[in-house]
């Protein structure tokens, strides 16, 4: 990846050599924090974040290095500041930790990396900065200071005692060691300082978002990164998504359109309503997109909605109202390159599934400041937010099952997310298309050539589409 140039400046004897950070060099996110602050919980919200938008982001948790290195815990003696063995093989961690940092960033083509440790001294800290300067990365600090008793205590029921740490401990005993082992940082903990760290970027997030100090953001990335943090928060709340009812296209096997709900559909909206009021759900609120299938689904709850435009369904531009089987007669080109890269394909006239997620953004991030949401809305779309939700790869977002007149509900916990699947007992047609066997011996289907782009009907038209020029990338 060429985003730096190597700089050699006289170190004394020896030489040192440094890289000029350009302006789209790859960024090291660095947590701060005394340990059950949620940095890992930040950690890996974030990294699944950047990903979802098309960063390609890693994370580095140092207490795994620990734990690999070590096999089994002790005790919280381990972390005690004279513990000289303690404190050898933790540093011995930290820069395995940052070796594999460098070869994602430099070698593997990542743009951002995650640095998930306390990192709680200012030495610690001028140490990864220095590596960072030395490898041509910025650094971006995220520190999440706490002081509320019971935001930790709940943090280490919920987390900290499923550690393999205290796998063979009962509760008593783990939480025990656990507060000693947090003792054990806080003598040497140096938050970052207005004044002695006015040089540095970061965010410091005090009591779980109620205050941020934000200091010195240089790029997209860390606006980007400011941003995110800024919207999330740690209520417990549910998301139900569900697609609209039937539509009369959906019946008849036709993509996109804006058509309305079918017998079927109607009677799903009707089970929709009063399972959302069976749910007895605190203060609800219910999203839906601009188009009929799921207004109309909306009618029904007897309950005030509000529209979104960047909800509706994928853009097909010129497939709109299309059977696939009329697309794969009239377009077989199209049809073919949809097959090869599903998520970058962008329908002649219309949008991809990674257009759809930069759509669908800014509603992600509503979405995340908010507490209980019904959202209505149609297989692509849903099918985006799963894939945030539950941190799934571009290549698998556009294959995931979203079956009509099925409710998912979805919990976030402390690293992931629970899902509870929901079918209201209403018949629909079957909408989902298996990913196809592309390129595969014995397929009916080849992987495509720049002289099958130049031939296709519909690509010269559209030259400028990026979708036309897959072909030649693979």
């Amino acid at each position: 990846m060429e985003l730096v140039a190597a700089v050699i400046k006289p170190d004394h004897s020896c030489f040192t050599t440094y890289f000029l950070c350009m302006t789209n060099c790859p960024t090291l996110i660095v947590t701060v924090g005394l340990p059950a602050r949620g940095k890992t919980y930040i950690s890996k919200k974030l990294t699944r974040y950047l990903n979802w938008i098309g960063v390609p982001t890693k994370e580095f948790n140092v207490g795994q290095y620990r734990r690999e290195c070590l096999k089994i815990y002790k005790s919280f003696e381990f972390f005690r500041p004279d513990n000289e063995e303690g404190l050898k093989i933790r540093r011995q961690c930290a820069l395995a930790a940052l070796n594999d940092v460098r070869q994602y960033l430099s070698v593997e083509g990542g743009q951002v990396a995650v640095f998930d440790a306390t990192n709680t001294t200012r030495e610690r800290r001028s140490t990864i900065v220095k590596f960072a300067e030395q490898n041509g990365f910025k650094v971006f600090f995220v520190e999440s200071v706490c002081e509320d008793a019971d935001v930790i205590a709940q943090n280490i029921v919920q987390v900290k005692l499923g550690s393999p740490d205290y796998i063979h401990c009962n509760t008593e005993e783990a939480i025990e060691d656990f507060m000693k082992r947090i003792k054990c940082y806080e003598s040497s903990y140096q938050t970052l300082d207005e004044v002695l760290d006015r040089d540095l970027s970061y965010i410091k997030i005090m009591d779980v978002g109620r205050r941020y100090l934000v200091n010195r953001v240089l790029d997209h990335i860390q606006s980007r990164i400011v941003y995110y943090l800024m919207n999330i928060h740690i209520t417990p709340r549910s998301i139900y998504l569900c697609r609209h009812g039937e539509s009369d296209l959906n019946t008849k096997g036709r993509i996109g359109g804006d058509s309305g709900l079918s017998a079927r559909g109607k009677e799903f909206a009707k089970r929709l309503g009063k399972f959302i009021q069976d749910q007895n759900i605190t203060d609800l609120k219910v999203w839906t997109s601009q188009m009929k299938r799921t207004i109309q689904t909306a009618e029904c709850l007897e309950v005030p909605y509000e529209q979104w435009k960047s909800l509706n369904e994928i853009d097909a531009g010129v497939c709109e109202e299309m059977m696939y089987e009329e697309i794969q007669e009239h377009y077989p080109l199209e049809f073919a390159l949809r097959d090869q890269d599903k998520y970058r394909y962008r329908y002649p006239k219309g949008e991809s599934y990674e257009d759809l997620v930069q759509r669908l953004e800014p509603v992600m991030m509503e979405l995340e400041r908010q507490e209980n949401v019904l959202v209505i809305c149609h297989q692509a779309v849903m099918r985006c937010f799963l894939a945030y939700f539950l941190d799934k790869t571009a290549e698998e977002l556009p294959y995931l099952k979203c079956p009509l007149h099925t409710v998912l509900k979805l919990t976030p916990m402390a690293y992931g997310c629970k899902v509870e699947s929901v079918y209201l007992g209403v018949d629909s047609v079957n909408t989902h298309r298996d990913r196809p066997e592309v390129g595969i011996p014995g397929s009916t289907q080849k992987c495509l050539s720049a002289d099958d782009v130049d031939n296709s009907p519909l690509c010269p038209a559209f030259s400028a589409d990026p979708s036309c020029l897959i072909a030649q990338k693979m």
